[in-house]
């Protein structure tokens, strides 16, 4: 994963993958996935060079990252902390696992802790429903999260 590249890299990297994957609309998901995978987040200064890239405005760019929740406009932490926010889950205490881990971790609900060692997010649905309530540490499902899970979470990032 890169991080801190300027703008005229940025743009040689989306022009770079279109060129290769085509410039046709249908290719905005597939850039922006791609490119949260190669520098860890969608950077604001990539969306005129998308937008030129796939013929699109800047408003269509800017709409549909900021309309999918699993697009980050920011790094995120060296760890990230998905909670389920969905039916289920907050049936059984999400509400307040969520609190908990506000409290535990030291960062609210999506955010990223001033260390960088953390980001907490939510997510609406892991399909773990009936061990709720649920989350994801570093991309690795834990379900019935209470404060005993909470705690060792805690521990994990801290390690």
């Amino acid at each position: 994963m890169q991080q801190g590249i300027g703008a005229e890299d940025m743009a040689r990297l989306v022009e770079d993958w279109a060129s290769a994957h085509g410039r046709t609309r249908d290719r905005l998901l597939p850039l922006l996935h791609w490119l949260q995978e190669e520098i860890g987040y969608v950077d604001d200064m990539a969306v005129p060079a998308i937008a030129a890239a796939l013929n699109l405005s800047r408003a269509d760019v800017h709409g549909v990252v900021t309309f999918y929740h699993d697009f980050r406009r920011a790094p995120a932490g060296r760890h990230v902390v998905k909670l389920c926010r969905a039916e289920s889950c907050q049936a059984r205490g999400g509400a307040a696992m969520e609190a908990a881990a506000a409290d535990r971790l030291g960062v609210a609900m999506g955010e990223t802790r001033r260390d960088g060692q953390v980001t907490l997010e939510p997510v609406y649905c892991l399909g773990l429903c009936a061990v709720g309530p649920n989350a994801l540490v570093d991309g690795r499902p834990v379900a019935r999260v209470d404060a005993a899970a909470l705690d060792r979470i805690a521990r994990e990032i801290a390690a």
